[in-house]
């Protein structure tokens, strides 16, 4: 629309809103009023951050003003806003909420409701009474959404009653438009003193002013204070002492916090011949073009990523580096600033509001190109993008669980599209929807281990029969797999363990009744820790306890059943007394840093068993690791969903691939009671193309994906009853609209209690949307999500969640 004399504009608010809200530019702030803009705006009784989407010329009257303005250039570039239609659209999702997913939590911002006490004599009744005793404990001051949230009820009318009575004062605080620029001072040489002569003359007696001038000559003229004061030793009196003598002046400079600044590089090896092959087959794809780097464990994917990307990065241009894990972050940082230096930014959940903000304005201005991260750097500003690399792209941790929820590889080639970007996945055990696209996308593969090292030999112990070791208890552990952890430990060796269970045990169960605690709020078993000790729920976080008798028949003992990391590292450190472990899952990797802690500790020769979850199974490269053992690879094998062993055989195929990395070579021991089933033979012969083969056969009927396109339809609420019926009638309305106005181009499955079918307080049903026709699923799914019945706020809420992952 033309910018001429703009009045009026649409804007994107982080709500649940399906449409903008338009509101009018005041005079003062028309230059600033442009796509993609930051804006405040007023929204009923509070102030938000918003994105403007467009802006227009004419009537504004009755509109609300703009507030603020607060940034001196849009904050969403013009590609962004485009991949962000794209994404609202596809995955049916207001356009606001889209926004808030792609920036940085930082850059958004509410008002706040204040309630201040100001008459700490009177007390109540009710929830008025509850009100002032909260507000009472709280040292007399809380937001009103703080109160709602303790109180677990409305406190709105209580709040305005007590206003009126002059017991509490209401303020409401503006809202936070993103942490502030960190600022460092800086000694800054004014005068050169190139000759003894003059520096004798200048400085005379003051030696250590004489020092400083040199230490911050020989630096480049520019030395921040806090180097110049806590390494070099110089006092704030000799640095004061040269801007008295007019040589230096110190200024406050804008620095980016970067948390890994202080990561060492780690400088590439040289390219093997078939990784050179490979980095060239990338250089040649096209504009918009994506390929599948497909390449065994240990091949070297990394050096072929950031060799094919180096050139186009030397020349100005920008790209974008995604891992799946935030544990694998550090070692990707040390790979990628090895080749490309300071250019590079990191963007991930892990980091501070502030980390966040400065890497997306770093990459914004330009001052920094490469970025790598997790899910949502797909979304980093980099303006001249040549390519976007997912590592381990069938990782299931690319697609995000909350509004909107997409799949990052999808976005990625959705904006490769839009910014003629390359787009490359790379993987040793590819999704199967990845593999299907084979026929259309280029199929780069690095077949050997770099060295022409062997991939590990890997056995499957069949836990019927094989011996166990008889003091393991619970812990499934074979003799095979004791022998081997012993023999690594004598040989001054590494090893990794993995079991995909966390906690202690998976539930316990009393021994006379047979009643297993679950969480009042899910519908799922508690699980026992013991460190500290108390049961658990996964799902919402739910505590208790753990009781000394059972609430059902009072008998005194009971029994845990299933097994969690927090039991293995018992039991290892009473096997292997002398042995140093080191546990990696969500109990122990919560705290900022602990992954890279760990890791370095591992790299160190610190640690010599390594186990916990799924996290430690993928693209982690340590030569002196010998030893793999999955201690349960059923896990998962046999859950009520369509990718269960997709998801096993990519789990064991990963975990095996940390072995024999370096000259010693490796070995795996995978125990199972299901040694026939065809993901672990496939994974026990790293034989990716074999399981594929079978699996997709397995998947064409019933159909699922990727010969059909899905979308599962989540009905869930408070109440069993009417969870129930809202979901028959969504179903029936849908399966009417479809052969109304689809020609019965999509298929209506279910409904159908889902297989979790209680999660934080609300019961689960869900139905599937099942098509070959990706077009005509995208428009049912998109005229149904505002229409069809309970899409309104209300207490059964309906939610579609298209190219979903887990059925679970």
């Amino acid at each position: 629309m033309s910018r001429g004399h703009a009045t009026i504009c649409s804007v994107a608010l982080p709500i649940p809103s399906p449409r903008p809200y338009s509101y009018a530019i005041p005079p003062n702030h028309g230059a600033q009023v442009t796509r993609g803009a930051r804006v405040v705006v007023p929204v009923r009784t509070r102030e938000l951050v918003g994105v403007v989407l467009d802006v227009d010329t004419g009537p504004a009257e009755g509109l609300k003003p703009i507030l603020v303005v607060p940034d001196p250039r849009p904050a969403v570039p013009e590609p962004l806003l485009e991949l962000a239609d794209w994404v609202a659209q596809y995955y049916v999702t207001p356009i606001g909420l889209t926004l808030r997913a792609m920036l940085p939590p930082g850059l958004w911002g509410a008002s706040r409701l204040v309630a201040r006490l100001i008459d700490d004599d009177v007390d109540g009744a009710g929830v008025t009474g509850a009100v002032v005793a909260a507000l009472r404990a709280a040292g007399g001051e809380l937001s009103a959404s703080a109160l709602r949230r303790r109180l677990r009820r409305p406190v709105w009318d209580s709040l305005r009653r007590l206003v009126h009575e002059g017991v509490v004062h209401l303020e409401t605080l503006p809202p936070s438009l993103g942490p502030d620029v960190e600022r460092v001072r800086v000694v800054v040489l004014t005068r050169t003193l190139p000759s003894l002569l003059e520096r004798e003359r200048m400085f005379g007696r003051a030696i250590r002013q004489r020092e400083a001038f040199e230490a911050v000559d020989a630096l480049g003229g520019e030395v921040g204070v806090r180097h110049l004061r806590e390494q070099l030793g110089f006092s704030p009196s000799v640095l004061r002492g040269l801007v008295d003598r007019g040589v230096a002046q110190i200024e406050a400079r804008e620095q980016m916090r970067d948390p890994f600044s202080g990561v060492r590089e780690q400088l590439p090896d040289t390219p093997t011949p078939e990784q050179r092959l490979a980095i060239d087959a990338i250089g040649r794809l096209p504009s918009s073009g994506g390929a599948v780097l497909y390449g065994v464990t240990g091949s070297g994917k990394t050096l072929v990523y950031l060799e094919a990307l180096r050139r186009q990065v030397e020349r100005g241009s920008g790209a974008i580096v995604l891992v799946p894990e935030i544990a694998l972050t550090p070692q990707t940082i040390a790979r990628v600033r090895g080749v490309f230096g300071d250019t590079v930014a990191v963007l991930h959940s892990g980091l501070s509001d502030g980390e966040r903000v400065d890497a997306w304005r770093a990459l914004a201005s330009g001052e920094r190109r490469v970025a790598v991260g997790a899910r949502s750097a797909v979304f980093a500003p980099i303006t001249d993008l040549t390519a976007i690399i997912l590592d381990e792209e069938h990782d299931g941790s690319y697609k995000h669980g909350e509004a909107p929820r997409y799949h990052a590889r999808d976005v990625a080639f959705s904006r490769g599209r839009i910014q003629k970007a390359r787009v490359v996945l790379g993987s040793a055990t590819p999704s199967l929807e990845t593999w299907a696209l084979r026929e259309r996308v280029n199929v780069i593969r690095l077949p050997n281990r770099v060295g022409a090292r062997p991939l590990p030999a890997v056995r499957l112990v069949d836990l019927r029969h094989e011996d166990r070791v008889a003091e393991s208890g619970p812990v499934p552990w074979s003799a095979a797999l004791d022998e081997a952890v012993g023999r690594i430990l004598e040989l001054g060796e590494q090893a990794i363990l993995l079991l995909n269970r966390r906690g202690f045990a998976h539930f316990i169960q009393c021994h006379a009744c047979g009643h297993v605690p679950e969480c009042p709020s899910c519908s799922i078993s508690l699980t026992v820790h013991r460190a500290p000790a108390k049961l658990r729920c996964h799902y919402c976080g739910h505590e208790a306890p753990e009781p000394d008798a059972c609430p059902q028949c009072a008998e005194p003992l009971h029994r845990t059943r299933g097994i969690g990391t927090q039991q293995l590292e018992r039991w290892l450190a009473e096997r292997f007394t002398t042995a140093r472990l080191a546990r990696m899952d969500a109990d122990t990797t919560s705290r900022k840093w602990s992954h890279r802690r760990i890791l370095d500790a591992v790299g160190r020769r610190e640690i010599d068993l390594l186990f916990g979850t799924q996290m430690i199974a993928k693209g982690l490269d340590f030569p002196h690791v010998t030893l793999v053992g999955v201690v349960d690879a059923d896990i998962g094998l046999h859950l009520p969903d369509f990718r269960a062993a997709e998801r096993t055989f990519q789990l064991i195929a990963q975990v095996a691939g940390r072995a024999g990395r370096g000259v010693v070579g490796g070995r795996v021991l995978v125990q199972t009671r299901s040694p026939d089933h065809y993901a672990l033979t496939a994974a026990a012969a790293h034989d990716f193309e074999g399981f594929a083969a079978a699996e997709l056969e397995a998947r064409r009927s019933p159909p699922y994906p990727p010969h059909v396109w899905l979308v599962n339809v989540l009905v869930s609420g408070p109440h069993e009853v009417d969870v129930s019926s809202a979901a028959v009638e969504v179903a029936e309305w849908l399966r009417h609209l479809i052969a109304s106005r689809a020609r019965d181009a999509v298929e209506v499955v279910g409904p159908a209690p889902a297989p979790l079918a209680r999660i934080k307080r609300r019961w689960r049903w869900h139905l599937l949307l099942r098509a070959t026709d990706r077009t005509w699923l995208g428009r049912i799914v998109r005229y149904a999500a505002w229409r069809a019945p309970h899409t309104r706020p209300g207490p059964v809420r309906v939610v579609f969640d298209r190219d979903p992952m887990s059925l679970l």
